[in-house]
Formats: structure tokens, C-alpha cells, sequence
């Protein structure tokens, strides 16, 4: 295997748009004896972060939050790092950077998996007449949602570096294309308007995009088979198809493995990051079996339309207390019946609100102690009040949202 073909062109201090991937919105605090890169820095901002902790409660496929087992959306972060990382690190690009978007790059995922961010997608299309994609929804988060505690105790935005910000919002798995080149640098974020319009701007948000779909498709078919969701025809189907370049395979680790390997060996600067014809086939042969016998499995019917039920009466719950500049008042009357919901609820606006229009107390204190943007500044339109609701939701996990359901079924 001829490693590093990638040492040329990978994101390092070399590189020609070495500051452009490397800028944030403001100038990060700095220690005397830091040791890290700024790729480094972001990777542990992220880590550290509310957004990262969450995923472990929430749904990747299958809705089983009493099963230690199956995999979270914390667990498949974790495998596209690995798979990312060996592969950036056999082709000589930037490891650091790659571990960064690989830790993010579903932080803008909803609770209960796509069918949770089909429900929002909904409510957004309805209320905001504006699409709801987790991509998207994991660059507000990073941007505008997700705060940090300073040198001061103060709290502000993550402030990520634009290579970082932007492999999470071009991760999108779902495009099946092979042979990924970075896009033209040239191309704001903003216009980022659809899933998978454009490909990342680096190799390594590439080579991430490529590690997604891969970690995905192998371990939610061994969830799939260890949650008896394959019958033994559609068990035999899917050996035969994994079989298909390796008669000696056995499980999902090793599938993966290969292609692993097959991107290392077929990639190259000039092809992009692709697989040899035969493990693009294959992939796309057990992405559709996915699809077909896991994705659309009528077993999943009673979890979709439960979660559909939880996030829509919650959203209901809030919306209907909008009241301008006072809807803090008007939350305050609707407390004493609904607690966990209205002070959670509250005490997340408090953090993105003009502190003028909060009423004195602990969420007006909190309010002043964040440094950040005020996104929903006064309230001033009912939009603004939806996309907080939106951004509230969107940032549960599973059970948090279990938890609020049943606060309303009590009501």
C-alpha cells in the first residue's frame, strides 16, 4: 500500500489557505503554554461541549434507550472518528482536523434519529416555511447554540475554526457519489441550502463524508441482526452480498475493514477519495438492503409514530405561550403545571435572549453571565419564538423528551 499520497495537499501549515481554514468568528482565548493546534482546540471544545454529552441518549436507528448494547448516536460518532481518522492518517492528510469534524458532525442531530428530524422538518416547513436538515442544524448549533465556559467563567459561542464548521454542514452521507474533491473555497457556508449540495472544502471533511456512510451501514446491520429485525432469507441475502469481495467475511468489522483498506489503496489526489468499483458497489448494494429490510422494517412503525406524537405535543405545549417581549410572564403562569418543561424551557431562552425582557432572577442572571449572541433577541416575532422551540427541541435527548411528554400527559 503506497501511503501519504495525500501529504501535498492535506491541511497543514503548508497549505495556501492555511489561514481561511483556520479563521473563527473572533479571536480565541490563548495560554502561555498551549500545545495544541487549532483543529486540537476545536476537537476538545467540542468534546466538552452539551451537545456532544447528549448524544449518548440519543436514538441512531433503533429506539432502545434501556439497552446498553445498541448504538447511539454517541457509539456511531465514535466509528466515523475511527474509520476517518485510520484513513486520513494512511493517506497523510491532517488526523487533528479530521477528528475534529468526525466528533461533530452529527452534534445537529434531533432525538429520535431521522424520524425525529423528520418530525422538526415538518414543524419547520409549516410554522417557518424553511427546510430542517441535521446538517444544517449541527452548524447553528456550533455557531449560535452551543456555549463555553471562558478563562472568566464566562460563557460564549464554541467558536470553531471554518474547516471544522464546514465538514459538519457538507458531511451529508446520504449522496451516493464516488470520487469526492473539496469544492471551490470561494463558496460561503450560508449557501448551504440543501443536503449534500456541496462537498466539503477539505479533504479531510471529504474523507469524513466518505467514513459516514461506511460506519453507519455496518453497524446498523448488526443491530438490525441482534434485534431479530432479519429473517434467515434476508440474512442469507445480506452474507452473500458481504461476501461479494471476500469470501472469508464473517461480520460487519471485517466488511468494514476492507473498505477501509480499498479507499486507502484507490484514492489518490487526482480520482479524489473513492472506492475501487467493486467496494462502491457492494456499499451501495447493502445501503439499499438497509434500506429496504432495516430503514422501512414496519417494526419501527410504533417508534416513529410515537416519536411523532412526543415532539409534536411538546412543540404544541410551548408555541401556544408566545407573547412577544412578555412571553416570560406568560411562561411563569403556565409553571406551576408544567415545571420541568417551562423552567428547562426558560432557562434556555434566558441564554439567547436581550436580558432586558427577562424578568429578575435566576434566568436574568444567567442571561447576563452569557456572552454570546442573542439570536432570539427580544422576541420581538412569533418566528423567532418558533425557531427557539425548534432549537430547544432539536438539542434533546431521547429520554429528556420521554421525560416532558409524560409531565404533559399528567396535565
Amino acid at each position: 500500500m503506497s501511503q501519504y499520497k495525500f501529504a501535498s495537499v492535506a491541511t497543514n501549515e503548508d497549505n495556501p489557505n492555511w489561514s481561511k481554514f483556520t479563521e473563527r468568528a473572533t479571536e480565541l482565548y490563548s495560554r502561555e503554554d498551549e500545545v495544541r493546534s487549532p483543529f486540537a482546540r476545536d476537537y476538545t471544545r467540542i468534546l466538552h461541549s452539551m451537545a456532544y454529552r447528549r448524544l449518548k441518549h440519543k436514538t441512531q436507528v433503533f429506539f432502545n434507550i434501556n439497552n446498553d448494547h445498541i448504538c447511539t448516536r454517541m457509539e456511531h460518532v465514535s466509528h466515523v472518528e475511527s474509520v476517518s481518522s485510520t484513513i486520513a492518517k494512511c493517506l497523510g492528510l491532517n488526523v487533528e482536523l479530521t477528528k475534529a469534524i468526525s466528533i461533530g458532525h452529527d452534534l445537529g442531530h434531533a432525538p429520535f434519529g431521522h424520524r425525529g428530524e423528520t418530525v422538526i422538518k415538518e414543524i419547520s416547513e409549516k410554522y417557518l416555511g424553511k427546510n430542517f436538515w441535521h446538517e444544517q442544524n449541527g452548524l447553528r448549533f456550533v455557531d449560535n447554540i452551543e456555549l463555553l465556559e471562558d478563562n472568566y467563567k464566562v460563557f460564549k459561542n464554541l467558536n470553531l475554526t471554518y474547516a471544522v464548521r464546514d465538514g459538519i454542514i457538507s458531511h451529508c452521507g446520504e449522496v451516493d457519489k464516488n470520487g469526492l474533491f473539496p469544492r471551490n473555497i470561494n463558496i460561503d457556508i450560508s449557501e448551504f441550502d440543501d443536503p449534500g449540495k456541496y462537498e466539503a472544502v477539505t479533504w479531510e471533511g471529504c474523507v469524513v463524508k466518505m467514513a459516514d456512510k461506511i460506519a453507519y451501514i455496518g453497524r446498523d446491520i448488526e443491530d438490525a441482526i441482534n434485534l431479530g429485525f432479519l429473517d434467515e432469507s434476508e440474512q442469507n441475502t445480506l452474507l452473500k452480498m458481504a461476501r461479494a469481495n471476500d469470501q472469508h467475511i464473517l461480520n460487519t468489522t471485517v466488511i468494514m475493514h476492507n473498505m477501509i483498506i480499498d479507499i486507502c489503496n484507490t484514492s489518490s489526489p487526482d480520482k479524489g477519495i473513492c472506492m475501487s468499483e467493486q467496494f462502491n458497489n457492494q456499499l451501495n448494494d447493502l445501503k439499499a438492503f438497509n434500506y429496504e429490510c432495516i430503514y422501512k422494517n414496519s417494526r419501527l412503525d410504533p417508534f416513529k409514530n410515537y416519536s411523532s406524537l412526543v415532539i409534536n405535543e411538546i412543540f404544541n405545549a410551548l408555541y401556544r405561550l408566545y407573547d412577544n417581549s412578555h412571553t416570560f410572564y406568560r411562561l411563569d403562569s403556565s409553571k406551576k403545571i408544567l415545571p420541568t418543561l417551562i423552567s428547562s424551557f426558560e432557562k434556555f431562552l434566558a441564554r439567547y435572549c436581550d436580558p432586558a425582557i427577562i424578568p429578575y432572577g435566576e434566568n436574568k442572571s444567567l442571561s447576563l453571565i452569557c456572552e454570546n449572541n442573542k439570536i432570539y433577541g427580544s422576541l420581538e416575532t412569533e418566528e423567532t419564538y418558533v425557531q427557539s422551540i425548534i432549537d430547544y427541541i432539536s438539542g434533546m435527548t431521547d429520554r429528556f423528551a420521554i421525560e416532558l411528554f409524560n409531565e404533559l400527559l399528567e396535565y
